[in-house]
């Protein structure tokens, strides 16, 4: 570790390490796979920077999002550490310049979102690099049972396998025991190489406040007040809440922005910019913001509306304070936007019609030849299944050898040349001209644009694709073309013998069940702030924190003021409704199609893939009962559908 500590000191200006730092990047420098469980703000991304820097290959970093990469590589490169990302709104010559530095080796640290995996083209480029350490940054975005999972995820230990990766360190602010177990077992990480250094942050004051809807406003208001000139975040669960209390803050005269997903990007960038620049102390929004943020001194985070969950506010929170210092965590808390939240969770569970659906379409391609392409957008469609249910279907569908994948490929192409043609050629030998003229007269030809057609260069030149992709690349990669790829189909075996009368019974059960985990993680939430028992000691509990074992002494509950969350304002009752004139239109304009459980989702304000392609939102009655549960809206759907 001597080394270690001289890196330390070398690159980072630390004379020592964080608690459970020295031990992780111990464990990577050994040789071990290993996991971080660190706090929000507490120095988890050290653990692969420093290893990075001894490691004798690439260290391939996946992460989330996008904001993530960009706040980590300002800072690496502000301490001289060769470190790159490749993703979508980089220019030719930008990835051109990255997939170079890789090559070569002058580039010791990739970052790439999971998507990127997917892409056949880079597939084949990392394919070809020796990589040291794959890291897997909110990996507990891999578990099911997490409360962010994403299935792209679940694909990373069979990409380790391919791509001869030895080590893994994952790294996590939000898992609890059962997730901790889960992505363990996925990477067989040996238990000793799991490194959880505690939840509880002294430094943040946890208030927990029941209020009713009426009243809060009033209540942040005076509360900001106390902050003035401070740096924070107001959390809300909807953008147009977003918007109105930046509003009515700004009314008070307090220095507040609107901040959410609705946003053009351009936008969103200025106003993270003007954020960390300490030019807006307050930003109101929605969860789209505080990934990646890495602003030390944020003193106050607020949630005017309840989090969507434990693992959530554990995360919002923990984005205050990262200096050390003294930092208050409000919640404005009653039941009144559960229903909301709840009815999130409704949205995503298929149908079990469009889960039998896919399933004949699986049949109906081990007929047609044993081989079933998918493209995600169209099987959407098809299916009425959200794009993030129906991957996590491919993948239970893949759990029960049902598919398999083979290969992914794109099915469009499209390339402009950026020389004339005459000097593009002249820079290869006349075998390669011959395969380079090709491969452009059989390509489909626009004004400027041409679009590859392998079906027409494969009856001049059989089982050219292949080569076909790499000499694009190539030509991509040496400036001599801009080459764009879309349309990714994913092709699998199939093995419909495993298919049987039970499966999407099965299938639908699964989905409920996760429905079912999300509505009693919801419930947790309510019960964990309407308590007599210390914050910050349920936090720790939560989230397996072996290290705080009695009350903190400074929330809220610890000062004897106990949230106590008043019930929601009573709705009129949906006997009261007409049912013909609530949802004759949404009846006439989804004609067979509507199902209980989609005009529930119409009069509740979800979304499904039918909706956007039939224009629901401008239907009248759409998101009519919003506020109410979505389980009773669908009783009474039942109930009056067929009178």
């Amino acid at each position: 570790m001597e080394n270690a500590h001289a890196l330390l000191a070398q690159y980072f200006g630390f004379n020592q390490f964080r608690p459970g730092q020295g031990e992780v990047v111990e464990n990577v420098l050994n040789g071990n796979s290993a996991a971080a469980i660190f706090p929000t703000g507490s120095g988890k991304s050290l653990c692969y920077q420093l290893p990075a820097l001894s490691l004798p290959h690439l260290t391939l970093v996946v992460s989330p999002l996008l904001a993530l990469m960009d706040d980590q590589l300002q800072f690496l490169n502000s301490k001289g550490i060769a470190a790159a990302s490749i993703d979508s709104t980089q220019t030719n010559e930008q990835s051109s310049a990255v997939i170079q530095g890789v090559t070569d080796g002058t580039i010791k640290i990739l970052m790439i979102s999971v998507e990127r995996l997917n892409n056949e083209r880079f597939r084949r480029f990392i394919a070809s690099v020796p990589i040291s350490l794959l890291v897997i940054d909110e990996a507990h975005c891999i578990s099911e049972w997490g409360h962010n999972f994403r299935p792209d995820y679940l694909k990373l230990p069979a990409y380790q396998k391919q791509l001869n990766i030895p080590q893994v360190l994952l790294l996590t602010a939000t898992a609890t025991p059962q997730v901790i177990k889960d992505m363990g077992s996925k990477f067989s990480i040996q238990k000793e190489c799991v490194t959880l250094t505690g939840f509880y942050r002294s430094n943040l004051n946890l208030q927990a406040v029941g209020i009713r809807s009426v009243d809060k406003m009033a209540y942040l208001k005076d509360w900001l007040a106390n902050h003035n000139g401070k740096s924070g975040i107001v959390y809300v669960t909807l953008q147009q809440t977003a918007e109105t209390v930046a509003k009515a803050l700004a009314g008070a005269g307090l220095n507040a922005t609107a901040y959410h997903a609705g946003m053009d990007s351009d936008k969103r960038k200025q106003i993270q910019n003007q954020f960390m620049a300490g030019e807006v102390p307050i930003i109101v929004a929605t969860i789209a913001f505080g990934m990646g943020i890495d602003k030390s001194d944020i003193r106050f985070v607020a949630h005017f509306d309840l989090p969507k969950s434990i693992e959530n506010y554990a995360q919002e929170i923990g984005r205050a304070g990262r200096d050390g210092f003294s930092s208050d965590c409000l919640v404005l808390a009653n039941r009144d936007n559960l229903s909301v939240l709840e009815n999130f969770v409704y949205g995503d569970t298929p149908e079990a019609s469009g889960i039998e659906f896919v399933l004949q379409e699986i049949k109906q391609a081990a007929v047609d030849g044993g081989q079933w392409e998918v493209l995600l957008t169209p099987l959407s469609n098809a299916s009425n299944i959200r794009q993030l249910s129906l991957k996590t279907l491919l993948v239970y569908l893949e759990m029960l050898r049902v598919i398999k994948p083979k290969y992914s490929y794109f099915a469009d192409y499209r390339f402009k040349l950026l020389c004339p043609l005459a000097e593009l050629l002249a820079k290869f030998d006349p075998q390669r001209q011959e395969f380079i003229n090709a491969l452009l007269d059989s390509s489909d030809k626009a004004k400027i644009w041409y679009s590859a057609n392998f079906t027409s260069l494969e009856q001049t030149l059989p089982n050219s694709r292949d080569r076909a992709i790499k000499a694009l690349d190539y030509l991509h990669q040496k400036q001599l073309i801009e080459l764009e790829s879309k349309q990714l189909t994913q092709v699998y075996d199939v093995y419909s013998g495993n298919i049987n009368d039970s499966i999407a019974t099965r299938l639908f059960e699964r989905f409920s069940m996760k429905e079912q985990s999300e509505i009693n993680r919801i419930n947790q939430l309510v019960d964990f702030f309407d308590s007599e028992s210390c914050l910050s000691l349920q936090l720790a509990q939560y989230f397996a924190d072996p290290f705080l074992t009695e009350p903190c002494g400074h929330c809220s509950v610890c000062a004897g003021q106990s949230a106590h969350l008043p019930a929601p304002a009573p709705l009129s009752p949906l006997t009261e409704l007409d049912f013909t004139s609530t949802c004759g239109d949404a009846m006439t304009k989804l004609g067979s199609k509507a199902t209980p459980i989609l005009l529930s989702r119409f009069l509740c304000g979800l979304t499904t893939p039918i909706f956007t392609k039939l224009k629901m939102r401008q239907v009248r009655g759409f998101a009519q009962l919003e506020n109410y549960r979505f389980k009773d809206v669908l009783n009474w759907v039942e109930l009056n559908i067929n009178r």
